[in-house]
């Protein structure tokens, strides 16, 4: 009878002993296969003796039948093969190595499933090392030359960084693959707006450099920057490592120096022709209706060490030295169109005509001349003429209350005005001005109150006949939009005066207007409260108080926010962000962001 001592690991027969190895799992096999069938143990006792279940006993039974001893031999678990490591799949690996010498493992498996290979960091890491390519290799880009950037990397520190395509995308994609968290990540919901608004392609356009370079990120950050209303010194304070950096498609917040030299870099007739583009994209997205346009100076006190003309607020002010911007509302919507900037030796009716040639650009092709409505200040017989005979609009200003006029509106005789309610009362006549080259305009006077009680009467020039009852009472206060829009979105960017480089003040107004579009489109898929907010109140209270994280799955990033307000109407509007930008016909794939998809997840 032959038996396995499990004491001393011996098999025991009836004429002596024969020592085998302990780890033998053949020999120990293959005498429970004995046992059970051949000294009539059965194959349960026989597998509860060597420590096997009765499933395993007829497993190993049927593998000794079909192969013999040999298949007793105990197997490798897993995968038989490299399933994951395909032989593509290896010389991808080896290829993205070879193509960022500086790449880690996690981006090189970012890479590579954004590419749609399902690849673990861990099978990347085995690759390089099979192949002894876990050490750095001799850098030399002949097509990136050595390039850095000043970087704000803390409120106290700053330090320059490589800023070529190569090192950009390398530490980009490792922030994304290390996971990211903060209060920041608010932001990144007005990512989908830039989609939608084009901004890549607009900031292409006017930095003059393609998608891979450092200029159109700049840009971004300083879109970013206005949307938050974020716009004191740099290094008073932090924006880096809390989600803000990546959503500009950098690692990094550089510094006030390198802002500067990026705006300083770009003349005033390419910030105009941005503000043309952007204005273009917004009237194709309804953004305009263009009939009812608001002219209006926006002026801010400078401490300005140099000499320039200054200005009275009122008869009795004090003058002072102001930089001046001017802007072109849609009264309508109240977005604006477009805005020019001066010195405070610039007069209204100097900076106009440049105005209202990026308006008739911005609304080429409507069908129905716009009304301009400015106010006393625009009234001049050079803006009137120009008006009339280089632009497509019309133009409705007050007339000067000068002794010549309030002589010819108090000489309309009451049969000349046509009563259109209780107390309210209009006349129209036409009107020559004396000096210019204008041709005849139109008189309009709104009279209000009733006889015999003393009734007032104001007057405006129109430079074409129109309805005076429905321009004068409801056209006209729609201009107060102007002033609603200061207040409620001055605080991105234009509530204060800065450098008088007009170069930079242009791009860096500029480019807040491109931040204000998009924040007009957030506004409104956010609904109320949010739609009502102002600038300010917006970025305080929503776009930097979303606490969440970031990470990538697959080929997108996946934005998580926590705690949410509203959140059952932001999933509404943002998850699933990928096919709802396809049904919208508009690529999803963020070029910034190195073509990654976007999605968003509220819990």
């Amino acid at each position: 009878m032959l038996t396995l001592d499990q004491d001393t690991g011996e098999l025991r027969g009836l004429e002596g002993t024969l020592p085998i190895q302990a780890d033998d799992p053949v020999l120990r096999k293959l005498v429970m296969l004995i046992d059970g069938e051949c000294q009539g143990l059965g194959a349960a006792q026989a597998a509860e003796k060597y420590g096997y279940s009765r499933q395993r006993y007829y497993q190993l039974l049927e593998l000794f039948r079909q192969g013999g001893c040999q298949a007793l031999q105990g197997r490798k678990r897993g995968p038989k093969t490299n399933y994951r490591r395909t032989e593509e799949v290896v010389r991808q690996v080896i290829r993205h190595r070879f193509l960022d010498p500086e790449a880690s493992a996690a981006v090189i498996a970012q890479k590579l499933r954004q590419s749609g290979w399902p690849i673990s960091q861990r099978s990347v890491e085995r690759t390089l090392e099979e192949y002894g390519l876990q050490k750095k290799l001799h850098r030399y880009h002949p097509n990136y030359p050595a390039q850095t950037v000043e970087t704000q990397r803390t409120k106290q520190r700053r330090q320059s960084e490589p800023c070529d395509p190569l090192s950009l995308e390398r530490q980009v994609r490792q922030l994304l693959a290390d996971k990211v968290s903060g209060n920041l990540v608010g932001l990144w919901l007005l990512l989908p707006e830039h989609l939608r608004l084009g901004t890549w392609d607009l900031l292409c356009g006017w930095t003059g450099c393609l998608g891979p370079q450092v200029e159109p990120r700049l840009a971004l950050q300083l879109v970013h920057e206005a949307a938050l209303c974020n716009h004191a010194l740099r290094h008073l304070r932090s924006l880096s490592q809390r989600g803000f950096e990546l959503a500009n498609g950098l690692p990094f917040v550089v510094s006030d120096k390198a802002v500067h030299d990026l705006l300083d870099a770009h003349t005033v007739a390419e910030a105009q022709e941005l503000q043309v583009a952007l204005g273009q994209i917004r009237r194709a997205s309804g953004h305009y209706p263009g009939r009812l346009l608001a002219l209006d100076p926006h002026r801010l006190r400078s401490y300005s060490q140099r000499q320039m003309r200054r200005r009275q607020d009122g008869p009795q002010a004090k003058a002072v030295k102001v930089t001046q911007t001017f802007f072109c509302l849609d009264a309508d919507s109240s977005q604006p169109l477009c805005f020019t900037l001066g010195s405070s030796g610039l007069s209204v009716a100097q900076a106009s005509p440049d105005l209202l040639a990026m308006g008739a650009r911005i609304l080429k092709g409507s069908e129905q001349a716009a009304l301009v409505m400015a106010d006393c200040e625009h009234f001049s017989d050079e803006l009137l003429a120009h008006v009339q005979q280089q632009t497509p609009f019309e133009l409705l200003a007050p007339l000067p209350r000068v002794p010549r006029n309030l002589k010819l509106v108090e000489a309309l005789g009451d049969q000349q005005f046509t009563r259109r309610w209780a107390g309210f009362a209009t006349a129209k006549t036409s009107f020559q001005l004396l000096r210019g080259q204008a041709d005849p305009c139109w008189l309009f006077v709104q009279q209000s109150g009733e006889k015999p009680e003393p009734c007032t009467r104001k007057a405006f020039l129109c430079t074409a006949d129109r309805p005076e009852a429905e321009d004068l009472a409801l056209h006209y206060p729609a201009r107060w939009r102007v002033e609603e829009f200061f207040n409620r979105e001055q605080a991105m960017g234009w509530q204060r005066a800065g450098t008088l480089n007009l170069n930079i003040r242009y791009g860096a107004m500029t480019l807040a207007l491109i931040a204000q579009a998009a924040l007009h489109q957030l506004r409104g898929r956010l609904g109320q409260p949010f739609a009502t907010w102002d600038a300010e109140h917006l970025a305080r209270g929503f776009l930097q108080a979303l606490d969440g994280d970031l990470r990538v799955r697959g080929d997108t990033i996946v934005v998580t926010y926590y705690n949410a307000p509203q959140a059952q109407r932001l999933r509404s509007e943002f998850c699933d962000l990928p096919d709802r930008l396809r049904q919208e016909h508009i690529d999803p794939r963020i070029p910034w962001l190195y073509n990654l998809k976007l999605d968003f997840r509220f819990r």
